[in-house]
C-alpha cells in the first residue's frame, strides 16, 4: 500500500512539473484589448512551434513594480515580465531577475544585432540582467521647410536651436519654440532630463553623490529659459506644444514619436490644423526630426530613450523561457512590432546574415487610430533611418552609474521643474537656482 502510494505520489508531482515547464506565464503591461490579442498570436505561433503554451496576462503598468514584488514575496513571480528600464537595478538587486538566463538569450541572438545603447542599459558586471525588446527616443520637432528657406542648419545643437529661434520668432504668427513650464506635468522634468543628457550631465554621480557640475547645469537652465521666452505664454505642456505645431504656429517642440501618426492625420482626435484638410500630409513632409541633441559642454550629444524588455525571473521554467524570448526577439519580433508602431523602435536591428532586417519590418507596419498608413508611406526612407537610429544613442539619468533608483526619485519629485521655472520667471538668478537645486538634491536619498 505505502509502494502504491508512493508511486501515485511521484506520477502527481511529475505530471504537475511537467505541466508548469509547458505553460510558461507572462505579464505584459500592453493590456488594450487590440495589444494583448497580439500577443496572444505570438503565443499561439510559439507553441505551434514548440508545444509550450504561453498565458498572456495584463498587469497596468502603473502597478507592476508592486505586483511584481507581492509576486516575489509570495514565490509566485511569472516566468518572463514584460518591463521598462526603471526596473533593472531594483530586481537584479533584489533577486527577482535571471541575469544568467537573459545573457544567453542575447549572446546566442548575437549582442551586435542589438541597438548598443538599450543593451548597456541592462549590462550588470559581465552579465545582461534582462533583454532590450523595443523603445521610443524623443524627438526634436522642427519645420524643415522654414529652415530651409532661412538657410538655417537643423537644430541639433543648443546654438543652432538659438540661431533659430532668433531668426524665426515672430509672434504671435510664429513662436520660436514650445517649451514646457508646467511644474506638475512630467513633460517638462522629460524635456529637462533631455537636455541635461544633450549637455553630458546626469543627475547623480558613480558613488550616488549629487552632480555639482554648476558650468554644465548653468549652461542647460540658460537654454532652457531662452526657449521658454520664445514660447506662449501660460503653463506649457505637451498638449500646447502638439496644438500649436499642428497649427503651423511654432517652428520647433520636443515631442515623443507618437505623433508621427498625428502628424500624418491618421488621427481625428488630434488633427493637422496647418491647412483645411485634417488628413493632410503637408505637415508631415514639412517636418524633420532630431534625436541626437549636442549642448556647448557635450559635442558628441546625446539622446533620451524609454526602452521596455523582457525579464527571465528567477522563479522561470528556465529553458522554456529563454526559447520564448528568443522566439519573441526573432519569427515572433513583428507581433511585437507592430503593437504600436510610432512608439516600439526595434531594439534589435536584425540578425547577423540581415542586419537590418527588423528595422525594415519595422518601417512597413501600419499606424494611426482613425486611418491607417505604413510608416514608410508617410515619411522617406532617411528620416526612417534617423528615427531609428536614435534608440542606439539614448540615454536615461542614473543608468551608466548604476544609480537609476536615486535618479528615479530625483525625477519623480519634478525639483528641476519648480527651481527652472521660478529661474524663467526671473523669481531667482542663476546662481541662486543652481544653490536651490543642490540643497533640495540633497534631501533626496
Amino acid at each position: 500500500m505505502i509502494k502504491k502510494l508512493f508511486v501515485l505520489w511521484t506520477l502527481v508531482v511529475f505530471s504537475n512539473t511537467y505541466l508548469a515547464a509547458q505553460t510558461l506565464k507572462f505579464w505584459t503591461p500592453e493590456e488594450q484589448p487590440d495589444r494583448i490579442a497580439k500577443q496572444e498570436a505570438m503565443a499561439a505561433a510559439f507553441e505551434k512551434k514548440t508545444g509550450i503554451s504561453v498565458q498572456i496576462i495584463p498587469v497596468t503598468e502603473k502597478d507592476m513594480g508592486k505586483r511584481v514584488t507581492a509576486a516575489f514575496a509570495a514565490n509566485d513571480l511569472p516566468d518572463i515580465i514584460y518591463h521598462s528600464v526603471q526596473y533593472i537595478l531594483p530586481w537584479v538587486e533584489a533577486g527577482i531577475l535571471d541575469p544568467e538566463a537573459a545573457t544567453e538569450v542575447i549572446n546566442d541572438l548575437g549582442a551586435s544585432t542589438f541597438a548598443q545603447s538599450p543593451l548597456n542599459m541592462t549590462k550588470t558586471g559581465e552579465e545582461y540582467a534582462t533583454v532590450p525588446v523595443d523603445g521610443w527616443t524623443q524627438l526634436l520637432v522642427y519645420r524643415r521647410d522654414l529652415f530651409e528657406q532661412q538657410k538655417l542648419d537643423p537644430p541639433t545643437t543648443f546654438a543652432n536651436i538659438t540661431k533659430a529661434i532668433q531668426k524665426l520668432h515672430n509672434p504671435p504668427e510664429m513662436y520660436g519654440f514650445v517649451n514646457g513650464t508646467k511644474i506638475d506635468e512630467t513633460y517638462m522634468m522629460q524635456l529637462l532630463e533631455h537636455f541635461f543628457l544633450a549637455n553630458g550631465y546626469s543627475v547623480v554621480n558613480a558613488d550616488g553623490s549629487i552632480n555639482k557640475d554648476r558650468k554644465k547645469i548653468g549652461e542647460v537652465l540658460e537654454f532652457y529659459k531662452a526657449a521658454a521666452k520664445a514660447s506662449p505664454p501660460g503653463e506649457l505642456y505637451w498638449k500646447q506644444s502638439r496644438e500649436l505645431y499642428f497649427a503651423g504656429k511654432t517652428a520647433m517642440i520636443v515631442w515623443s514619436p507618437f505623433i508621427l501618426d498625428e502628424l500624418a492625420g491618421l488621427r481625428d482626435s488630434a488633427p493637422p490644423t496647418i491647412n483645411d484638410d485634417p488628413q493632410s500630409l503637408e505637415l508631415a513632409q514639412k517636418t524633420g526630426f532630431v534625436t541626437k541633441l549636442s549642448g556647448p559642454s557635450n559635442p558628441t550629444g546625446a539622446g533620451y530613450a524609454d526602452i521596455r524588455y523582457f525579464g527571465i525571473t528567477n522563479d522561470a521554467e528556465t529553458d522554456d523561457a529563454i526559447q520564448f524570448v528568443k522566439f519573441a526577439l526573432d519569427e515572433g519580433y513583428e507581433h511585437i512590432l507592430s503593437i504600436a508602431a510610432e512608439g516600439k523602435f526595434p531594439a534589435r536591428n536584425g540578425t547577423a546574415d540581415s542586419p537590418d532586417k527588423f528595422n525594415k519590418v519595422w518601417s512597413q507596419q501600419k499606424v494611426g487610430v482613425d486611418r491607417k498608413a505604413a510608416l514608410l508611406d508617410i515619411y522617406p526612407p532617411e528620416v526612417i533611418d534617423t528615427v531609428v537610429a536614435g534608440l542606439s544613442r539614448g540615454q536615461r539619468w542614473g543608468v551608466a552609474e548604476n544609480r537609476l533608483k536615486r535618479a528615479s526619485k530625483i525625477i519623480s519629485s519634478l525639483v528641476f521643474n519648480r527651481i527652472t521655472r521660478q529661474y524663467i520667471d526671473d523669481e531667482i538668478s542663476l546662481d541662486a537656482a543652481i544653490d536651490s537645486l543642490f540643497a533640495e538634491l540633497e534631501k533626496i536619498k
